[in-house]
């Protein structure tokens, strides 16, 4: 087997490991032995990981508990299912204006740039088409909607129609919006500050499909993220070096369903209403921005590899990106170049190319 030294988290979401360094003492030469302190956190339908590096335990404890309640008390307010929350709300609420905290305007506000600067790519408010599909917890399960029926859901879909003023968000009727896809992304950034602001200068949060380094690991060394293979969802076929990134895996291989020898997966084409069919089968990107990361993920899934990388050319190369091609292509940015290697085994099974 491949690369089973690594630390995985089982979850329905897409998952990306995270291998572990020995410890080591704290990279700035204080001399004081750093230690490793754990916190397990089931949100947003995974387990989360988080796992930060000190030399004072109190410290490190009161801050991973500060991190946990972050994290649920974000998911209380953004959760598409929960009837308690600011997003429940506004999808019961439709074309009246729903007042609601300032993080979750934010994030609407945020993820709806991220829909924009994609060309709709990405779109929050394809929701009604997935529970068609039944990919959401409030669906009794798998279906291939009718052609008819995706019809007229996409007729509710367009992120373009959701309104955000101050702390108030509006959408056109029957529209409905959900956060998953930059949920996670928004959650690492906002853990990370955390952390960073107890004086922890060394961390690794897995969100399932999302990690997010603090610093460099504990030896000084770059954290090194493991890339899940497709194919062999045992195995990871590649290994991305970082420091002080977010890194942000997606693809249809871990919530799918057969149906009639075909396979149907989670990733919508918001133009089209069925699940992308771009060539693409694994996406991930690495930035410094935690939501965008987790949007775009999903949105060059959809695009495909000429578009995606167009994208990435206007954009100014403000991210990096690997993409998996269904025949055994890997494109990469240049900026992963240097710090992008192939498995152990994996170099007579996929190759490696460097687009600028």
């Amino acid at each position: 087997m491949k690369n089973k030294a690594v630390l995985t988290v089982i979850a329905l979401a897409i998952i990306a490991a995270v291998i572990i360094v020995p410890l080591a003492l704290s990279p700035s030469g204080g001399g004081s032995a750093l230690e490793e302190y754990d916190s397990y956190v089931y949100a947003m339908d995974t387990v989360m990981s988080l796992r930060a590096y000190s030399a004072d335990a109190e410290t490190a404890n009161a801050a991973l508990a500060d991190a946990a309640g972050a994290i649920n008390d974000l998911e209380s307010r953004i959760s598409v299912t929960d009837e308690n929350s600011e997003i429940y709300l506004i999808n019961a609420t439709s074309d009246t204006p729903t007042a609601v905290s300032a993080d979750t305007a934010e994030i609407i506000s945020r993820a709806l740039d991220v829909c924009a600067g994609t060309n709709g790519n990405l779109d929050i408010s394809i929701y009604p088409v997935l529970r068609a599909w039944g990919f959401t917890d409030s669906e009794g399960g798998y279906r291939v909607p009718s052609y008819n029926e995706i019809q007229q859901l996409l007729r509710r879909v367009d992120y373009r129609d959701v309104q955000v003023g101050g702390s108030t968000v509006t959408l056109a009727p029957g529209m409905q919006i959900d956060l998953g896809s930059v949920a996670k992304g928004y959650t690492g950034d906002l853990v990370a500050g955390i952390l960073e602001d107890a004086g922890i200068t060394s961390a690794i949060l897995d969100l399932g499909g999302n990690v997010r380094a603090v610093g460099a690991s504990p030896d000084g060394e770059p954290w090194r993220i493991g890339v899940q293979d497709p194919n062999d969802t045992e195995n990871y076929f590649g290994v991305i070096s970082v420091t002080d990134k977010s890194v942000v895996t997606s693809g249809g291989y871990n919530r799918y369903f057969v149906e009639d020898g075909k396979t149907y997966w989670h990733i919508l084409d918001p133009y089209t209403g069925y699940p992308a069919d771009s060539g693409v089968i694994s996406t991930t990107i690495v930035g410094d921005d935690g939501l965008v990361c987790d949007g775009l993920s999903t949105a060059t899934f959809v695009m495909g590899v000429n578009e995606s990388f167009d994208f990435w050319r206007k954009s100014g190369g403000d991210f990096d990106m690997l993409l998996l091609t269904e025949n055994g292509h890997i494109y990469i940015t240049p900026g992963l170049e240097d710090c992008f290697e192939l498995s152990s085994g994996y170099e007579g099974v996929y190759t490696v190319e460097v687009v600028h």
